[in-house]
């Protein structure tokens, strides 16, 4: 009863166009993050820029503030200091709905409701039939709902326990094609499917979101291997941004530790 309320859902005096954000560029601003009152910063003062439809991949070891980041860019959080800039608009001045309703995320906990195939891709009725059947041959669930006898009305349960965990993976990926967002946030989200849904996803979104802002908080470091640039968290702090092989050849770079350290546990379990 007592918990503070987030920011109003809409601002009226200050709403952003129908088409913001057009370019998709994320200017981070000493950005400073506590999760209460007197508790210790959990992002101390992180800056950098994501150009519009660069492809953008966060690292960093357990606890060092990835998922925080993406947290704040959502604003699930607001910052104790510092803001976030997303094509010219500072994202703290305007209402939670419009800023959430334009970003596009596939995130870590894969999130399916108790209803049908078209509202777990469509919740709000915003498109047509064509639009979703469309969608789900992107993702290649087309022929697996063809296959049940009420199509886009067939049922999802709760948690989507009715679906393979792959298929519930493609479920999140064909509802962030439908909205089609100038930002799209992978929040590790092939920590928990197999590597056949994930070649799936990574070609979908290297397609269809080829023009887009693509922030990855990467779980297995291959997903990154390929983004414009990779940024190292440590400790709540950016410690390098760069490019992927310029950060690999650099003396001491915590992401080249974080590689090694990869293909070194994929080669003892391999050898096992």
């Amino acid at each position: 009863m007592h918990l503070p309320s987030e920011a109003p859902e809409v601002v009226e005096n200050n709403r952003p166009t129908q088409n913001w954000p057009i370019f998709g560029k994320v200017e981070i601003c000493d950005l400073q993050i506590r999760y209460r009152e007197g508790a210790p910063l959990v992002l101390r003062g992180i800056s950098c820029t994501f150009e519009g439809g660069s492809k953008i991949g966060i690292v960093g070891r357990t606890g060092s503030g990835k998922t925080t980041l993406i947290g704040a860019l959502f604003r699930l959080v607001e910052p104790a200091q510092g803001k976030i800039i997303v094509d010219g608009i500072d994202i703290s001045q305007i209402g939670l709905h419009d800023l959430r309703s334009r970003f596009g995320i596939i995130p870590q906990d894969l999130t399916l409701f108790n209803g049908t195939v078209r509202f777990n891709l469509d919740p709000l009725c915003q498109h047509t039939d064509e639009e979703i059947w469309e969608v789900l041959s992107k993702c290649q669930l087309q022929e697996s709902v063809q296959g049940r006898i009420q199509g886009l009305d067939s049922s999802v349960v709760e948690d989507g326990s009715n679906w393979s965990m792959g298929q519930r993976q493609l479920f999140c990926l064909g509802r962030a094609l439908l909205r089609r967002s100038r930002i799209l946030v992978l929040d590790e989200a092939t920590a928990s499917v197999d590597n056949a849904t994930d070649m799936i996803l990574q070609k979908t979104i290297r397609t269809e979101f080829s023009d887009c802002t693509v922030i990855t908080v990467a779980h297995r470091i291959p997903t990154v291997m390929d983004c414009s640039k990779v940024l190292a968290i440590s400790d709540g702090k950016l410690v390098e941004y760069d490019e992927s092989m310029k950060l690999i050849k650099k003396e001491g770079s915590l992401f080249g530790q974080l590689v090694n350290e990869y293909w070194s546990h994929i080669h003892s379990a391999e050898s096992q």
